[in-house]
């Protein structure tokens, strides 16, 4: 194998380096921008969920005092 010819291969192996390089910059950032998106909609679903768990205690402390308020009748 010639001079020339340990370049030229050499030339492409930087060239494919660079390729698998660039692809995997761009799946970094493909896998940044689904991570925030991720964590964006976590946070919105732990806040929905301390919501709900609000509404809940809220009904069921409605519901008992229903409740105690029947029995009370029933005497």
């Amino acid at each position: 194998m010639s001079d020339m010819d340990s370049l030229e291969q050499a030339a492409k192996d930087l060239e494919r380096l660079e390729e698998q390089l660039l692809a995997l910059l761009d799946q970094c950032k493909k896998l940044r921008e689904e991570n925030s998106s991720l964590q964006s909609r976590q946070e919105s679903l732990v806040a929905e969920r301390a919501a709900l768990v609000a509404k809940n205690e809220e009904a069921r402390t409605k519901v008992e005092a229903m409740i105690n308020r029947l029995k009370a009748l029933e005497h």
